[in-house]
């Protein structure tokens, strides 16, 4: 027996196969749920519920759904072009403490002016924050792996170094907290009496401008093809290393915005723990997406969804919500496996 890839991949297959990953995942995960002495169909039910099954609740998914898009697409364009970018994380703090250092008021602008400031301040710092390690991969062979991984670390403590400093609010009793965002500057709230706001449409304005980009654009194809086959690529006179340099700057740029979102959008203010780990997320996002720039809104959903509903359930019945990890990191076994199976045919 022997895998032969698929010259074309059947519709069906393509969108049934995802679907059966996510089934076959909840299936797994009914052992566990059951040796922890729960009722598997009430627990799948409550998380369902805690997830969709109110207004609040669904608006609580997709606020949670909002960052993990942007950062999920920041992986997925990244990786099309086999740029390991592990650093979304890193990223997403630039991106808030760039939206943190203008939207507090340090610089003078009209009013209508400063939410686009504050969001172009965030995705270029995202940007920037991208560009050391790509310029060390492209030009000194330097493992982007490692470079985005610890620079993760290194945004953390510049964060930290920055609340306990000039960024620091003289209000906050010595809390390492930014002073609010001025007004002007907030992403205005979607539904009211809810925290669902602007970012949400923003990312999926987003992820529609990113399947454009990667689909319909010379761009695209151009990532499509270094992503392939770098040699190759550049043997066709495709210029890989700018190529990889525009990957860079759009995906730092994406994750900046996340940071940004989760500042101007959600909290008002910055702190050091001000995301959860959206940017390893993204990665999950992206790879349960296989990918693919719409297919991210999709996974983000799923996943922003399990994690809500899993809290709910663990208040209803007092199962632990780290099953909720465990749901996250089986369905991305089995999606992978999904994977294969749509780009690969068994022979005899």
């Amino acid at each position: 027996m022997r895998l032969e890839p698929r010259s074309h991949v059947p519709w069906p297959l393509a969108i049934g196969a995802p679907v059966a990953a996510a089934a076959l995942a909840l299936a797994l995960c009914a052992l566990p749920l059951a040796l922890a002495g729960a009722d598997v169909p009430a627990a799948y039910r409550l998380i369902f519920e805690g997830a969709a099954g109110t207004r609040f609740a669904l608006s609580e998914t997709l606020t949670r759904a909002a960052p993990l898009m942007l950062t999920g697409l920041a992986a997925a364009v990244a990786f099309r072009a086999r740029l390991w970018n592990i650093g979304a994380e890193g990223q997403l703090y630039m991106g808030a403490l760039a939206a943190t250092a203008i939207g507090t008021g340090v610089v003078d602008v009209p009013p209508m002016l400063m939410m686009p400031l504050v969001l172009i301040a965030g995705a270029l710092a995202g940007a920037l924050w991208m560009l050391g390690p790509a310029w060390l991969k492209v030009r000194l062979g330097v493992d982007e792996v490692v470079t985005t991984l610890l620079l993760n670390f290194v945004v953390l403590l510049l964060v930290g170094m920055m609340l306990e400093g000039p960024l620091q609010d003289p209000m906050s009793l010595g809390w390492p907290q930014s002073p609010p965002i001025v007004e002007t500057a907030l992403l205005p709230r979607l539904i009211e009496r809810t925290r669902l706001h602007a970012g949400l449409l923003l990312a999926v304005f987003l992820a529609l401008a990113m399947w454009i980009l990667v689909q319909r654009t010379r761009t695209g194809f151009e990532l499509r093809a270094v992503g392939a086959n770098a040699d190759a690529a550049r043997h066709a006179g495709i210029p890989v290393e700018r190529v990889m340099f525009k990957v860079a700057i759009i995906s730092g740029a994406l994750a900046g915005l996340a940071g940004v979102g989760e500042v101007a959008g959600l909290k008002g203010y910055l702190t050091q723990d001000l995301s959860p780990g959206y940017g390893y997320a993204g990665i999950v996002v992206a790879t349960l997406a296989q990918l693919h720039p719409l297919g991210v809104l999709v996974s983000a959903l799923f996943v922003a969804g399990i994690f809500v509903g899993a809290d709910s359930m663990s208040r209803a019945i007092g199962i632990s919500s780290y099953i909720a990890n465990l749901i996250v990191a089986t369905s991305l076994l089995t999606m992978l496996l999904a994977g294969l199976v749509t780009r690969y045919r068994i022979r005899r």
